[in-house]
């Protein structure tokens, strides 16, 4: 990707015809291709452009972690509604994800998106998980293109790599943001999203379009892998900064108590208190969330003509709303439903929460 995607996907077609002889390198490719189309993994009054620059990203000095304006970045991110649009100029995201052990991830993912706003919601998973995911919600479209090992032979293997590369690329162009990884698993030839990255960086290397959203066991395979060491504490700041230069600008959220985001330039992050109750599936409606909002702040700042804002990053900003938006659906399903809160309470609780920030109707 990058500034210049017709550039980028000449790269990974140059990448791919060195890549071909091998399953292995095709899997990694598909990853790849699925990421080339646009960003990876936003009425009350709108914040002014300063407000926009200076509260959503600060410079990191001297190791110090400065809150994000996030509510600001909400705001002025998030398109207006217009009954002059059509259907998709909201968002069309797809999530690549879901197999035979894992279909609740995907859902949550995609639903998450159009809880927000967005327009379409596609999910591209495996035949097994297809009918499963299906059944969760009639608004998402989904794709049974996906397969895993049990299902292919090993003299198959190239051969239907190369049928389910060219079923999800002629898709891709088609989106504005796509989120890889949720509900993989571990099988050979699908491959966890973070767990394929960490150990093939070259994947998302010099990719400025690309978010990774790791938990702190990701975070802590990521670091020892890219700067062989372990996690620093004392220096998170830092150490997080320099991995993002080290991967080549990619945006890194780090989530914890504190969601930390860093693009390798600046570091900021969105502490507002969620929830205590942390079920399964949180991360997914972040990744679905963080799609969208990215999406609408890279549209914002591409037709906003206003050069103190050509330099902001639309992956931070995005990570910044999407933060921001998890945590108080959290904290809203939880006043409700207490230690018995799950995902889905959650999900229920994005469009209020949306709605309390930015109304609608103004």
């Amino acid at each position: 990707m990058g500034a210049c995607p017709h550039a980028w996907r000449h790269n990974l077609q140059h990448r791919g015809r060195m890549w071909a002889a091998s399953p292995a390198f095709r899997r990694q490719l598909f990853l790849l291709r699925s990421l080339a189309p646009s960003c990876t993994c936003v009425s009350g009054g709108r914040a002014s452009s300063s407000s926009l620059r200076v509260h959503a990203m600060h410079a990191a000095a001297a190791g110090a972690v400065y809150e994000a304006d996030a509510e600001s970045v909400v705001r002025r991110i998030t398109p207006p509604l217009d009954r002059a649009r059509h259907k998709g100029q909201a968002g069309k995201i797809a999530v690549i994800g879901g197999c035979r052990e894992y279909t609740g991830a995907p859902y949550f993912a995609a639903i998450s998106a159009l809880k927000v706003g967005a327009d379409l919601s596609h999910v591209f998973c495996t035949k097994d998980a297809a009918t499963v995911i299906k059944s969760y919600s009639p608004e998402l479209i989904v794709h049974p293109i996906l397969e895993e090992s049990y299902s292919v032979r090993d003299d198959e293997r190239e051969s239907v790599s190369s049928i389910i590369l060219t079923e999800v690329t002629k898709w891709m162009e088609r989106f504005d943001c796509i989120v890889v990884g949720p509900g993989l698993g571990r099988d050979s030839f699908l491959l966890d999203g973070l767990f394929l990255v960490t150990n093939n960086i070259s994947l998302v290397e010099d990719n400025s379009l690309a978010i990774l959203t790791p938990n702190v066991y990701e975070y802590k395979r990521l670091v020892q892998k890219v700067l062989n060491c372990d996690v620093d504490e004392e220096n998170a700041s830092e150490q997080l900064t320099t991995l993002c230069q080290k991967i080549g600008g990619v945006t890194i959220m780090k989530k914890g108590k504190a969601d930390v985001i860093s693009d390798g330039k600046q570091v900021t992050q969105v502490s507002t208190f969620g929830s205590p109750r942390r079920c399964g599936g949180q991360g997914d409606i972040l990744s679905g969330s963080v799609a969208l909002f990215s999406s609408w702040a890279r549209h914002f700042l591409l037709s906003n003509d206003q050069p103190t804002e050509k330099s902001v990053n639309p992956m931070i900003l995005g990570c910044i709303a999407g933060s921001l938006l998890l945590r108080k659906a959290a904290g809203l399903a939880f006043e409700k439903k207490k230690r018995s809160t799950v995902t889905t309470d959650i999900i229920e609780f994005l469009g209020k929460s949306l709605e309390d920030i930015c109304p609608a109707e103004q």
